[in-house]
């Protein structure tokens, strides 16, 4: 468990709790696109909202599942950002699409981070329902569709344009990193600098000093999976990500 998965958690559960304990909390919270500009609080209150126990435990398991995995490669600070940017991008696709519908619930917050697993993860293997595999990628595409669908059909009483703005807000989250990502490359490869010249001898020595211990299950997981490819196809396997990843935790630790 990740530290903002985990925090996330605790709070829609508490907010639930508070939902069936207080009369008018849900009302005061949510998100309507008629009354948002006199309670705008509602742009971020509204995605810790449920509807009923079964509408917070399939968000719950769907952030349980995807989150740390996510939260673990971009870092937290990005992802409870792009958490955030994903829920008030479903209220504002609502605003545009279904200016009259009240909205609750995390899933277009949960969406994004879902689509944010596919993105670096686009071939793992989802077990629906614990049966039935499906490559993430089109899991994603899936539902992309679906939410279409019903968002272009409504009356089903389900925010499918928080659920689409939710994809958009983690594409758009992403593709901006991604973009960021490469211009800090560029500059560093553009800056001077005193060539070192490292043996593999001295690289794997080093790299065999990290403390696995210390690494994050999801990092521990990365670090092994890295050793095992130089094991089984040599140092010169390794591609520029890897390698990286293997100097900054060598460094660190």
């Amino acid at each position: 468990m990740t530290p903002w998965v985990l925090r996330l958690l605790i709070a829609n559960v508490a907010v639930f709790f508070l939902q069936i304990s207080i009369d008018g909390i849900t009302q005061m919270l949510a998100f309507r696109p008629v009354t948002a500009l006199t309670r705008p609080w509602t742009i971020i209150t509204y995605m810790f909202l449920h509807g009923g126990m079964g509408h917070l435990f399939f968000n719950m398991l769907a952030l349980f599942f995807f989150g740390p995995r996510l939260e673990g490669r971009l870092g937290s600070t990005h992802f409870i950002r792009m958490y955030l940017v994903c829920g008030v991008m479903g209220a504002a696709l609502s605003l545009l699409f279904a200016p009259y519908a009240s909205i609750i619930g995390a899933s277009g917050a949960v969406y994004g981070v879902m689509l944010g697993f596919a993105w670096f993860w686009p071939r793992d293997q989802i077990l629906i329902w614990g049966v039935f595999p499906v490559e993430a990628r089109w899991l994603i595409a899936f539902m992309t569709v679906m939410t279409l669908v019903g968002g272009w059909r409504g009356g089903d009483m389900v925010a499918h344009f928080a659920h689409l703005g939710g994809f958009v807000g983690g594409f758009a989250y992403l593709k901006i990193l991604q973009s960021r990502s490469g211009q800090e490359k560029f500059k560093r490869r553009s800056r001077p600098v005193t060539p070192r010249v490292e043996t593999v001898a001295g690289a794997m020595e080093r790299w065999s000093r990290i403390k696995r211990d210390n690494m994050h299950e999801v990092n521990r997981s990365e670090l092994d999976r890295i050793l095992d490819k130089i094991s089984a196809s040599g140092i010169g396997s390794l591609t520029p990500g890897e390698r990286e990843f293997l100097d900054r935790f060598s460094t660190r630790h």
